[in-house]
């Protein structure tokens, strides 16, 4: 079945992690064997060999850069024009691999129609690009309004305004408090040029503060349930149903420490947790109930997102092996209409609703 993926971090694994996302998966993991400097080495899911295999065709692939203040913990960059110069790197790394015919950009319904035509003519996945469409997981990298409008240009389609901790524009997980006067200048300005609003990563003032003031369309790329796991990253049943009125689609991650409770980072394993892709379904099916149907909800793996199998579904290799879930959500009693419509297209009818205003 096809499939679309709402969130993976392919050029921040291509230039961070070092990994050429042309080869095979099981290359890159032999390329890797000793290496102990981040935690998922030799532990890779994602190539752009792997997304054809499993039928992946569509992406929301992410630009991602994060400005750290002096007093500020986390890993980032110290300036937003060292944010911003970052995230060009990476949209340099897209753009070499549409040079090389491994990718394409997705900007509009017309080059979405063409692409889909593409990959529904019969022909083998591996003579395919694969599509993405270009997201910034927190706008910490946006150094004044204006480049907004620069990265629009280049083909940027949907911002989240905040990552982990304090952002410029808004506040994310573990953080609280406003978006203030520049976030509703940044929300202004995405809903001036159609840019999808993804809710995840914000905490929760910012959250309802973001929904109050953004009026164009708003999806949440990977994220789970917070009644199945409780922590600010997931959202709240009313933080759920608030998205499922905006029209809104959630994409499911595979993050274990997100799927399942009581995860301890570097110790727990999935094995030990019983976290299988099953528990993504729970949250799916959490979702599902909360609406009333199967529309609201999508994949957004986000199984690059500095993690590798040490810390996702003990029943997945690599990316390819989310055509198992089709099955498992049969099983669940979903219909086929509802699978294809959480595979592929809710996502669809929710990016035609955005782009054919």
């Amino acid at each position: 079945m096809f499939i679309i993926d709402a969130h993976l971090d392919l050029a921040m694994n291509a230039l961070e992690w070092n990994r050429d996302l042309a080869k095979p998966v099981t290359e890159i993991n032999a390329r890797e064997h000793g290496l102990t400097d981040k935690p998922d080495r030799g532990k890779a899911t994602v190539s752009l060999p792997e997304l054809r295999r499993g039928n992946i065709g569509l992406v929301v692939a992410t630009q991602i850069a994060r400005y750290v203040a002096p007093d500020n913990p986390l890993p980032g960059w110290h300036s937003p024009e060292q944010a911003w110069a970052q995230t060009q790197g990476q949209l340099a790394w897209y753009k070499a691999m549409e040079e090389k015919g491994e990718m394409i950009q997705i900007k509009d319904w017309q080059t979405l129609e063409d692409h889909l035509s593409l990959w529904m003519n019969n022909k083998p996945n591996e003579e395919k690009p694969v599509g993405y469409i270009l997201s910034l997981e927190g706008a910490d990298s946006l150094i004044d309004l204006q480049h907004i409008e620069k990265a629009w240009q280049y083909g940027l389609r949907a911002i989240g305004p905040a990552h982990y901790g304090l952002g410029r524009y808004a506040q994310g997980t573990d953080a609280q408090g406003s978006i203030g006067t520049r976030g509703k200048a940044l929300l202004r300005e995405m809903e001036r040029l159609n840019i999808i609003l993804d809710a995840t990563h914000l905490g929760d003032d910012s959250f309802w503060e973001a929904l109050d003031h953004f009026n164009g369309p708003v999806w949440a790329s990977h994220n789970n349930a917070r009644t199945l796991v409780n922590h600010n990253r997931q959202f709240s049943d009313d933080q759920i149903k608030e998205l499922i009125n905006r029209g809104a689609v959630i994409g499911g991650a595979l993050d274990a420490w997100m799927m399942v409770p009581n995860w301890v980072r570097g110790e727990s394993t999935p094995q030990s947790m019983n976290c299988n892709l099953e528990k993504l379904i729970d949250h799916l099916d959490h979702i599902c109930q909360l609406a009333g149907n199967a529309l609201h909800v999508g994949i957004g793996s986000d199984l690059d997102g500095a993690f590798g199998r040490e810390q996702c579904p003990y029943d997945l290799e690599t990316i390819a092996d989310l055509q198992k879930l089709p099955r498992l959500l049969s099983k669940r009693g979903y219909t086929q209409t509802d699978v294809e419509n959480m595979m592929h297209n809710n996502w669809l009818r929710f990016l035609k609703t955005a782009w054919q205003k």
